[in-house]
């Protein structure tokens, strides 16, 4: 069997993501769940960057266009925060193209739109 990636890591970040969907429940705006996370995750003594800029090679040239993780957690794992009722198709893919800019293996979509929170981990 083989080992969660980032098992520990992703256990609190995801805790801390539950945290923040208890107390505000759903139907905010993304920027306040992300102002809450940053609280929870200060509180937990999680190192994280919040809006980290990627630039996009190509053939050693970097593009005009660049993209904004959420979070990044640990130097390592990608946090994307949504509020769209579901975590599809769209989501996902836009995390794994993170990924493949950022050369990060591990990303987790938060989506606090829903009742219940929902993530899911998207592994490159």
């Amino acid at each position: 069997m083989a080992d969660i990636l980032f098992k520990e890591e992703s256990y609190k970040i995801i805790g801390a993501c539950f945290e923040v969907h208890k107390i505000l429940g759903h139907g905010f705006k993304e920027s306040v769940y992300k102002d809450a996370l940053e609280i929870e995750l200060a509180k937990l003594e999680i190192q994280f960057t919040r809006e980290k800029l990627y630039t996009i090679t190509y053939k050693e040239h970097k593009l005009k266009h660049f993209f904004v993780a959420d979070f990044v957690v640990n130097d390592a794992i990608i946090l994307e925060i949504k509020i769209g009722n579901y975590i599809g198709e769209p989501y996902l893919k836009q995390t794994l193209n993170y990924l493949k800019a950022s050369g990060l293996r591990l990303g987790i979509v938060i989506d606090f739109g829903a009742p219940s929170l929902e993530y899911q981990r998207v592994i490159f």
